[in-house]
């Protein structure tokens, strides 16, 4: 969108020097990622940039109020999922904008979800400096929203954060067979940046309030804080894991990241936020009245992961004959705008914003950024098959 920084990369671009960055990628941690990483980072205008900034001050008016655990309180499913020990703010946060066009045909960013739940922060890094590395991008373009933040400052604030003063061998980052997710890069990332553990939780053992892993030599290491990133969707559906710990048992750790925050700062709070940047958004089971033009929305469970369930043509007799209206909300559709200049057609851009909020911090802080490209009906790998200049990136900015 930068358009110098975007004719000068499109120029110099070339297939192999795209195979040599992907090698360098899998070469680093001796993984080949499973989803597709994209030709081009996304080259942010000052205008969109400043934009992006406005809209995460507005909504983060919200989720800062003294009556957000309030206003969210209906939005972990089931009492029974409740963890104990709760913090008084979540520690992660993203922000999904997608990418538009205002009346004047300048970028307009769109909110399509928030999460209160750690993303991929250790290979947002490492992917940016493969980017700048592999493809001589100018010394100007940054990605960190902090102009005193380098990669050096931004993994000790990540430290700080997730180790804290803790040893790290007590520190372990907690997922579900984590050698088999998608994001897997992300987890090596981690451990190799604060030599922390990744430890699948079927690997936990639990004695009395207190939880331990065995390590290389048979050795029980106590956990102390439990970097959790563990979908619940997923735990949900695997009845086939055998456990030895629950999430709602009363223990002695520290959550960094607290597992009720995965429910509060979700699909749920978005009817709570208003403004130019967040679409119309309604609990269905609020609504006296649909819409009047239904086709311009989505109807999403609120309870579920990674696109699951959403119904692109919603109607009427849809909404009627729902049987469970507390569980739906109703999202206005956002249009993404093909804003970047690229090979066969121009692509589509949603950007997510990474914040922390560190225990000592009024509010949260805009980090880093995770850019995901499309030249499908919408964002995502089912939408994108045999398509180029698609994927995940990263934006960079002057």
């Amino acid at each position: 969108m930068i358009s110098k920084y975007r004719k000068e990369y499109n120029d110099n671009w070339s297939s192999a020097l795209y195979e040599q960055f992907l090698q360098g990628v899998e070469d680093t941690y001796h993984h080949k990622t499973p989803f597709r990483i994209a030709e081009t980072p996304f080259f942010i205008p000052e205008l969109l940039k400043s934009r992006l900034l406005e809209a995460c001050d507005s909504i983060n008016e919200v989720i800062c109020s003294p009556d957000f655990k309030n206003l969210t309180d209906k939005a972990i499913p089931d009492v029974s999922l409740v963890v104990p020990h709760e913090d008084e703010h979540t520690i992660f946060l993203q922000m999904d904008f997608g990418i538009t066009l205002d009346e004047k045909g300048d970028p307009m960013p769109k909110l399509i979800e928030i999460q209160g739940f750690p993303s991929v922060y250790f290979f947002q890094e490492f992917i940016s400096r493969l980017y700048r590395q592999y493809f001589h991008l100018p010394e100007e373009l940054r990605s960190f929203f902090n102009p005193e933040m380098n990669s050096e400052s931004y993994i000790s604030l990540l430290r700080e954060v997730i180790v804290g003063n803790e040893n790290p061998a007590h520190v372990v980052m907690l997922e579900i067979e984590p050698e088999k997710q998608t994001t897997y890069i992300d987890f090596l990332c981690t451990a190799d940046k604060l030599g922390i553990k990744v430890l699948c939780l079927t690997k936990v053992i639990k004695q009395d309030k207190n939880l331990f892993y065995e390590d290389d030599k048979g050795n029980w290491v106590p956990i102390k804080r439990i970097y959790n990133r563990v979908i619940f969707d997923e735990l949900e559906q695997r009845k086939d894991l055998q456990l030895q710990f629950s999430f709602t048992d009363d223990l002695n750790v520290y959550w960094v990241g607290h597992p009720n925050w995965f429910y509060r700062i979700s699909k749920y709070t978005m009817p709570l936020l208003k403004g130019k940047y967040v679409p119309n958004c309604f609990y269905v089971e609020d609504l006296q009245k649909y819409p009047d033009d239904l086709e311009n929305y989505v109807l999403k469970p609120l309870f579920s992961f990674a696109g699951a369930g959403v119904e692109l043509n919603v109607t009427k007799e849809m909404l009627d004959t729902l049987s469970d209206k507390a569980n739906y909300l109703l999202q206005e559709k956002v249009s993404y705008a093909p804003v970047i200049d690229a090979p066969g057609e121009p692509v589509k851009c949603e950007i997510r914003m990474l914040m922390l909020w560190p225990q000592n911090s009024e509010k949260p802080i805009i980090v880093n950024n995770l850019v995901r490209l499309s030249k499908g009906a919408m964002i995502g790998v089912k939408y994108n098959k045999d398509k180029d200049w698609v994927g995940g990136s990263v934006g960079f900015f002057e």
